[in-house]
């Protein structure tokens, strides 16, 4: 059976057998960050540390991963998507290792530091993931916006699944083995993936023929400006009341275990995922070009975190009802976008387009973390959804600047 499966592999077309290794790459580094995220929460939370205590040990984490994809970009260009995408895998294990110290060695200097790399390392992985997606998607097919739709919405909502499967793999590893346990399992997985990466990617894949200079790092592009801006706005939307305020709810308000929260945060980013992998035909549904359907997504995101305020959160069952579907409608929202950033990228030079757009999506990763803490703590969950809503109807108004040549169908 081995035998006729390697087989199998060696008969794909290279850029299939690339892709392969990317995304395998990309899923083996996506259950580790999900699952390092859950943990680090979790774990410190026991610890006594407040909401706003655990969203600043995350502040190096966004902020780094702002910068990295500003410099990450340009890189790749110079180097090649290979070696950043390596990088990216080394310094998550360097991360973890820093974190197998005893815990009396975990002070918050060291644990921002540790997530520092691990910000760094986790936009080099995702940049060089879905910018070699528009390198390697067949370029003479009549049908190759429709497949380099379909590539980028199976690499980013598979990814988001394992995320999501990190996430309960975190409060599992706490539960059985504790902190220190599971970086070191963590840690000796990623070692595995790193030699793979190594020996079987592509050297120099989307390396530029002309060495790029560093002030090209900033889109000319009106369309890729307008977009990476909706997109900060857009993360800040979901991180703003899911990466504190939610998990800290779940367990202070209504007594829910590490594992349960882990579960219920799991099974969310794993149905994002899944939802994320069949977004080209949920928007092919709406006839329009880009700026339509951008718009239109947006604004059936925007109510529902302003009604989910409105309800009685302690009945939870309103709460997880309102997650699941904020979930399905923003896996539209971030595919369509994902796909769109992909497609106004230039082909020479794509790493620096993507990575500027996703500095855009760190930003808004920061200042949604940020806000989750200290919204929480000020005004509770209510409010962190208030805010929610309205940096979706922002993202929304942005939006009506981009183009409208790219159709929805796919």
């Amino acid at each position: 059976m081995v035998e006729s499966l390697v087989a199998r592999l060696k008969g794909l077309p290279f850029e299939v057998r690339q892709y392969l290794l990317i995304t395998g790459n990309y899923w083996a580094f996506t259950l580790t960050d999900g699952a390092l995220r859950m943990l680090v929460v979790l774990h410190f939370h026991q610890l006594g540390y407040s909401p706003l205590q655990v969203a600043m040990l995350f502040l190096f984490y966004e902020a780094f991963g702002v910068v990295t994809n500003l410099v990450g970009g340009w890189l790749g260009a110079r180097l090649g998507l290979n070696r950043t995408m390596n990088a990216g895998l080394a310094l998550q294990i360097l991360a973890l290792a820093m974190l197998m110290v005893p815990s009396a060695a975990l002070t918050v200097p060291w644990v921002m530091a540790a997530q520092a790399l691990s910000g760094i390392a986790k936009d080099l992985n995702k940049m060089s993931a879905k910018s070699a997606v528009k390198v390697l998607v067949p370029k003479d097919s009549a049908s190759a916006q429709s497949a380099l739709y379909r590539w980028v919405a199976i690499l980013t909502g598979s990814k988001n699944a394992l995320k999501g499967a990190g996430f309960f793999l975190g409060g599992v590893l706490l539960t059985l083995i504790g902190f220190r346990g599971a970086m070191v399992i963590m840690a000796a997985l990623l070692a595995v993936v790193l030699g793979l990466s190594m020996w079987r990617l592509k050297a120099d894949l989307g390396r530029q023929k002309v060495k790029p200079k560093f002030s090209e790092v900033f889109s000319k592009s009106r369309a890729i400006n307008v977009l990476s801006a909706a997109r900060l706005c857009l993360f800040a939307s979901r991180d703003v009341w899911f990466v504190v305020a939610l998990p800290v709810f779940l367990y202070d308000q209504h007594g829910w275990s590490h594992w349960t929260v882990g579960g219920l945060l799991a099974i969310w980013v794993i149905g994002y995922g899944g939802v994320q992998t069949q977004a080209p035909r949920l928007t092919g549904l709406i006839k329009g070009g880009a700026r339509g359907v951008t718009v239109f997504w947006a604004l059936a995101l925007a109510g529902l975190p302003a009604l989910l305020a409105l309800l009685p959160l302690a009945e939870v069952g309103w709460l997880v009802a309102g997650l699941l579907v904020f979930g399905v409608l923003f896996a539209i929202n971030s595919s369509w976008h994902s796909y769109l950033i992909v497609h106004y990228a230039r082909t020479d030079g794509v790493s620096m387009d993507v990575g500027f757009y996703y500095m855009a999506n760190a930003m808004g990763r920061l200042l949604g973390t940020l806000l989750s803490g200290w919204l929480y703590m000020a005004q509770g969950l209510a409010a962190c959804l208030l805010v929610s809503s309205a940096l979706v109807a922002v993202s929304a108004l942005m939006a009506l600047a981009l183009p409208r040549e790219v159709t929805a169908k796919a």
